[in-house]
């Protein structure tokens, strides 16, 4: 077994999980490999930490390119504390059993949890394996581009990493002015902005409108981000609340729009992302140090949760078989 989330081994660690298994050759395939790397739907804190921290180790590859990959860690860490109410029906291990919880809907939002939930599900399925693919071949466009021009659903991905890739050359051309160095990585954080709002438009924006208003309200005063830092200095300059920026920065918008901010609305939401979030994590980018020690908070928490695996119930029936390996294996661990 290799284990994946050791901070100070990542870097060569996605190319060899790739090389190991054999490099897909369609969509479905790349999925499917991204998604061994995580446990079962109801293992549900436990494959939240799964997402947050296979993100932060793509990220580590090519930090000076996978921004969006960067931020996903952070904000997939931020949705557990939405998760929290299912807590009431997780047993000792982990598991939770979702139909018990969306049967008491109605008094705990439970619908509209399970509903962000399968949110961050989606976007992993969605992107990820996009980075992973990027990321571990010699050729990244060249392997790409096949993939995703057919598919007019990733044509604003394909887009945003052809931006990045045209910046990645030039960062990489020792021959390259000052100038368009500077240009290159507007060009890389532009793809990357693509990126984020294709997660937006395709994946959070539908899911976001079948939330009640009730939780859709919670959720706005609740959305905040904070990259884990510590220490009030950073925990000041870093953190954003989308109701404090909506108030503040935003108050111009929501006045012209007469509508209270909600989070569920896109441009409400976008507005905040590109002028608050996307700013801080920059400057959150561009402090190694920082960015290293808020990373290794995420990995030590997927530690904590991969010492004590999830574990499936068994069938009743004594003909059924025991879970996949594959879903019981402790977070820490790829298929061989």
């Amino acid at each position: 077994m290799t284990d994946l989330i050791t901070p100070d081994d990542l870097f060569p660690q996605p190319r060899e999980f790739v090389l190991r298994n054999g490099p897909p050759d369609t969509i479905a395939e790349w999925k499917a490999l991204a998604g061994s790397l995580l446990t079962d739907q109801s293992c549900a804190f436990h494959r939240n930490l799964e997402i947050s921290s296979r993100y932060a180790w793509i990220y580590k590859l090519l930090p000076g390119y996978l921004k969006w990959a960067g931020m996903a860690a952070f904000a997939s860490h931020h949705v557990r504390l939405a998760l929290f109410p299912f807590r009431l029906d997780t047993d000792r291990t982990g598991y939770v059993d979702i139909p018990h919880s969306l049967r008491r809907q109605k008094a705990l939002l439970l619908r509209d949890v399970n509903t962000i939930r399968e949110t961050n599900n989606a976007i992993f399925d969605d992107i990820f394996w996009v980075h992973l693919a990027y990321g571990t071949a010699d050729d990244p466009m060249g392997r790409l581009r096949p993939l995703l021009g057919a598919e007019a659903h990733y044509a604003a991905v394909l887009a945003g990493f052809e931006a990045i890739d045209r910046g990645r050359r030039v960062l990489e051309d020792g021959t390259a002015s000052a100038e368009a160095r500077r240009t290159a990585a507007d060009r890389i954080w532009a793809g990357n902005v693509q990126l984020l709002e294709h997660e937006q438009r395709a994946l959070v924006q539908p899911n976001l409108d079948r939330l009640s208003c009730a939780f859709a309200r919670l959720f706005s005063i609740g959305s905040a981000l904070t990259f884990e830092v510590r220490g009030m200095r950073h925990e000041v300059e870093y953190f954003t609340s989308f109701y404090v920026y909506s108030l503040t920065q935003g108050i111009q918008q929501a006045m012209h729009s007469r509508a209270w901010p909600r989070i569920t609305r896109f441009d409400d939401r976008w507005r905040w992302i590109v002028t608050s979030i996307v700013p801080r994590f920059q400057r959150f980018d561009a402090d190694t140090p920082l960015a290293e020690t808020s990373l290794r908070r995420i990995f030590a928490e997927a530690r904590d949760y991969a010492s004590n695996p999830c574990v499936l119930p068994r069938s009743s029936h004594p003909e059924a078989s025991a879970p996949d390996e594959a879903q019981r294996q402790p977070m820490s661990t790829a298929p061989e």
